[in-house]
């Protein structure tokens, strides 16, 4: 038996007005996902537990089939392994975003978080930014050996503080669009560490000719670093262990692969993935069928739902999740078909509301195809209400791929 789990980023959604009071999903066009609601297992499950953070990285691995509950120590910790980052017992490992304030300090009275992306800046010029940083004078002198950066994906970084401290409260940067800096930025008695770094960094990315550049042509420059996501290394038993299968995972997110890693999956890479909306929905179906000749299952993460929920941006979103219907699942589905028996499950993560642009931990629609013979949903298509509607709710996440196993 083969097994395809397609995690949709942030996909479910509230009502929308610019689409009518419709939701995202409900607008979109998806043939492929809604034959699969009609003839499989259709309902509800809740990916984050109560009293969780609702991020990709708690809901993520209750995907993944660990209790976050009892496994989750951080975000950053799980980018860390993705990216190959050793962490001792005694390090913490923090998301170092590239974020844009429009030239103001963090720690201006006015500063305002304008984008928690940088405007989306390419992983070139990222990299560039904080290799720059990373090599220059002030910060060997004051922050080497004890802080570690590492140039990650687009404006996705890495801090590392060995033999740090987690007592520090941090907020992801995508949950203070256009509020001001000051009521969210570091508190907690490692602070001033996190605070000195920022304050330290930002006349020097201000000036960075990367950033000249991107204001020359009209781009978000990114003029500040935001650390959130403070962890320290996990213990994860592996996959195969676990459930006696082998597998692997595609993603263009490092926080989505270092879950793999974490489980021992094989991690692939797929060319042309970026993690935006302007991803190689193909080539991922392309890589998934491959990486399924050789394993027993493979996870598929796009993140491309989410960061349109984060931008607001309600048609950028149904474009998204057309896309994955026509150019992931259609072409997946019938290859499928070739490789003899196989099941198929399709969950979001969490909600990223467009009306919100932040994550929401309410429990998310899934389907599980096949379904039971003889005992099809019925359904209308892949929707928040037609989930709702069928009474079939698995309210331990983590418990969902077992679900998947069983079934098969």
């Amino acid at each position: 038996m083969k097994y395809l789990i397609l995690i949709p980023d942030g996909a479910a959604d509230w009502p929308v007005p610019v689409l009518g009071g419709k939701t995202t999903l409900e607008a979109a066009a998806m043939p492929n996902l809604d034959r699969l609601v009609r003839e499989g297992e259709f309902g509800r499950v809740l990916t984050v537990p109560e009293g969780m953070e609702p991020g990709s990285d708690v809901a993520g691995m209750s995907l993944f089939g660990n209790d976050p509950a009892r496994a989750y120590t951080g975000r950053a910790p799980l980018e860390a392994a993705s990216m190959g980052v050793p962490l001792g017992d005694a390090d913490v490992a923090l998301r170092c975003n590239l974020v844009s304030t429009g030239g103001a300090a963090a720690e201006d009275p006015d500063a305002m978080m304008l984008d928690y992306s940088a405007g989306h800046i390419t992983t070139e010029e990222g990299r560039r930014i904080v290799e720059g940083f990373r090599g220059s004078d002030i910060y060997r002198e004051r922050y080497l050996p004890e802080f570690e950066l590492f140039p990650g994906v687009g404006y996705r970084h890495l801090l590392v503080w060995r033999g740090g401290s987690t007592d520090v409260k941090l907020v992801p940067p995508h949950d203070i669009l256009g509020l001001p800096l000051k009521e969210h930025l570091p508190r907690g008695a490692a602070a001033p560490n996190l605070l000195g770094l920022m304050a330290l960094a930002h006349p020097w990315l201000r000036l960075h000719p990367m950033n000249r550049d991107r204001r020359g042509r009209g781009l978000a420059a990114a003029d500040n670093f935001w650390f959130w996501g403070a962890g320290r290394r996990p213990a994860l038993q592996l996959f195969r262990e676990h459930y006696g299968l082998s597998g692997a995972v595609i993603s263009a997110v490092d926080l989505v692969n270092g879950i793999g890693v974490l489980l021992g999956l094989e991690r692939v890479t797929v060319p042309g993935a970026t993690g935006y909306v302007e991803t190689n929905y193909r080539g991922k179906a392309e890589f998934a069928l491959a990486a399924l000749a050789r394993h027993d299952v493979v996870f598929v993460h796009i993140e491309a739902p989410d960061e349109a929920g984060h931008s607001g941006d309600a048609a950028q979103k149904v474009r998204a999740l057309e896309r994955i219907d026509a150019e992931f699942l259609g072409p997946a589905l019938a290859g499928l078909a070739k490789l003899g028996p196989h099941r198929v499950l399709v969950a979001p993560d969490h909600y990223t509301p467009i009306v919100r642009r932040s994550h929401v931990g309410e429990a998310v629609p899934f389907v599980i195809w096949p379904g039971t013979p003889g005992r099809p949903s019925g359904a209308a298509g892949f929707t928040e209400a037609e989930a709702a509607k069928t009474g079939v709710y698995v309210e331990r996440g983590h418990e969902l791929l077992a679900r998947l196993f069983a079934a098969g």
